[in-house]
């Protein structure tokens, strides 16, 4: 996980946030891998970062909007799913006004939040998928 200031763009963090994946990845020579990014990386950073991780960068162009043949929007914006986990995480207050001077201690109270949330998805769905019957 790449931890910045809140003053720092998103595409400066690119190259660290890919690096911290902890996912594995298949060959990019065998199976080649994309990336969607939003206009937000469209400048040089982005692309290098992309190009240097052996990704096929998909980042729509800065003022560039997705039309249909009459020249009409398709889609009406969305939620990203990190911003959705980040409003999940603003739940907890320690997050939300970063108390914390040490990065290492915020980045374990992410983690810890994290565990929290997983735990709490886990208990609420566990009556679904495992039943008690008597």
């Amino acid at each position: 996980m790449a931890l910045g200031g809140a003053n720092v763009p998103d595409a400066q963090l690119l190259a660290e946030t890919i690096d911290a994946v902890i996912v594995g990845r298949p060959d990019p020579q065998q199976t080649p891998q994309h990336l969607c990014l939003d206009k937000g990386y469209d400048n040089p950073r982005g692309h290098e970062a992309t190009a240097a991780a052996e990704y096929i960068p998909h980042i729509r162009r800065i003022g560039e909007e997705k039309l249909d043949q009459r020249g009409q929007k398709t889609h009406p914006a969305r939620r990203w799913k990190v911003e959705r986990a980040g409003s999940w995480l603003n739940g907890c207050r320690a997050i939300l006004v970063r108390y914390a001077k040490k990065a290492s201690n915020y980045l374990g109270l992410i983690k810890l939040d994290c565990i929290l949330l997983w735990y709490r998805r886990a208990v609420k769905l566990a009556p679904l998928v495992f039943p008690i019957t008597f």
